[in-house]
């Protein structure tokens, strides 16, 4: 498992060092939801777009740990392009498996199960379900809109 490890944690400080979808458009069609974690000071912001059903773009931005800013990353690289029922579903089942709480283990998580191992720290679960939650709020916004 320690080589399983050593992976994640590549993967987690490519995608800190390396962002992908970093930036705010702040154009009209985005949904922007705002999120601070006060006890540690991450602050992420997280914009979506839906078109025809699906999450054509996903944009974050904002500060804070590896753990943090890397979640926002992988998690706007894995749901751009889903449906949004679909990417809610890997939202719930990712903030279900870092909580260590059930979940539905046939859906892929893709690159977010390198979060796995967050569920043995728990101080470190918020840092790395923020961007989720964040992003979440902006999905089912969009969804009672459309």
């Amino acid at each position: 498992m320690s080589d399983m490890n050593s992976i994640y944690r590549q993967v987690i400080m490519d995608h800190y060092k390396n962002p992908r979808n970093k930036g705010l458009k702040e154009e009209e069609g985005y949904v922007l939801c705002h999120l601070k974690n006060p006890s540690c000071g991450d602050m992420i912001n997280v914009e979506s777009k839906i078109q025809n059903g699906l999450v054509s773009d996903i944009r974050q931005d904002g500060q804070g740990c590896s753990i943090c800013c890397a979640s926002a990353s992988i998690i706007s690289e894995t749901l751009k392009g889903k449906s949004v029922k679909d990417a809610l579903n890997i939202i719930d089942n990712y903030l279900k498996m870092v909580s260590n709480e059930e979940y539905d283990k046939s859906i892929d998580l893709d690159e977010l199960a390198v979060f796995e191992g967050i569920k043995d720290f728990p101080a470190r679960v918020r840092c790395a379900s923020i961007a989720a939650q964040a992003l979440r709020k902006t999905l089912e916004k969009e969804e009672k809109n459309a």
